[in-house]
């Protein structure tokens, strides 16, 4: 909130990625009152998504769908916003890259002057990495188990 002029409630927040990270930010917003968006691929997770009661994008079709956030949270560490879906944001955009290097902002992109991004690249790993660990140990546990296999 230190980087904007206004508060989570009620803006229009857009989490790329639905990993472990992008999961629990998307549920964090959500609980702060934001209209939150997610993008992902799978159907599994647009379900998913969809019952916790946000929106879904599809990542691999993130061009021509921007243009309607306050904010925007990376979590996919792959270039997943060129020029063409940096040139659409709105003019006082945040954009907040949280996932690990390379990031998901191509780099030979830059964003439009108005708009500001927050390169935060493995935040949760290098602040908070016992935390980071056990989010990892309880997602791949988690899914061990839904594949039966503990």
């Amino acid at each position: 909130m230190e980087q904007t002029a206004y508060t989570l409630q009620g803006s229009r927040c857009l989490v790329i990625g639905y990993g472990r990270i992008g999961a629990q930010l998307a549920r964090k917003l959500r609980a702060l009152d934001a209209q939150v968006t997610v993008s992902a691929r799978s159907p599994r997770d647009f379900a998913r998504i969809q019952s916790a009661g946000m929106q879904t994008l599809d990542t691999r079709s993130l061009a021509g769908q921007l243009g309607g956030f306050d904010l925007i949270f990376n979590t996919v560490p792959s270039p997943v916003l060129g020029a063409p879906e940096l040139a659409e944001l709105l003019p006082d955009c945040l954009v907040i890259d949280l996932a690990s290097l390379p990031g998901g902002i191509s780099p030979d992109t830059q964003p439009p002057p108005t708009c500001r991004v927050l390169h935060a690249l493995s935040l949760p790993g290098r602040v908070a990495p016992l935390s980071a660990a056990r989010a990892i140990h309880d997602t791949v546990c988690t899914i061990l188990q839904e594949e039966s296999v503990l």
